[in-house]
């Protein structure tokens, strides 16, 4: 988890604002792939919740100070539906169930 949110993070530092938001989902949404299709087998609805609240969180951060909105009230100008307009892979919805038998 801290090795994603690591990259997650220097994604979206807040040096980087002169790029444009949609060229920084493009960069983050493989890194976010790659860790949905390792880890999607077994329990990790939890911890995919987590990770897709901090990618909204870093993003509409990252967005306020692009655009020098102050304040940290970032939950209502970057809703959910402002990310799936960016097209933000989600991980949340991508876990498979490991099954309690082995197939024959």
């Amino acid at each position: 988890m801290r090795v994603l949110r690591d990259k997650i993070r220097a994604a979206t530092a807040r040096s980087k604002t002169e790029r444009p938001v949609s060229a920084v989902v493009v960069d983050l949404n493989p890194v976010l792939r790659g860790w949905s299709a390792y880890f999607r087998n077994g329990n990790s609805g939890r911890k995919f919740n987590v990770i897709d609240g901090y990618v909204h969180e870093r993003l509409a951060i990252f967005a306020s100070t692009k655009h020098r909105l102050a304040g940290r009230n970032w939950a209502t100008r970057f809703t959910y539906g402002w990310i799936t307009r960016l097209g933000v892979y989600r991980l949340t919805g991508n876990v498979r169930r490991a099954t309690a038998h082995a197939s024959r």
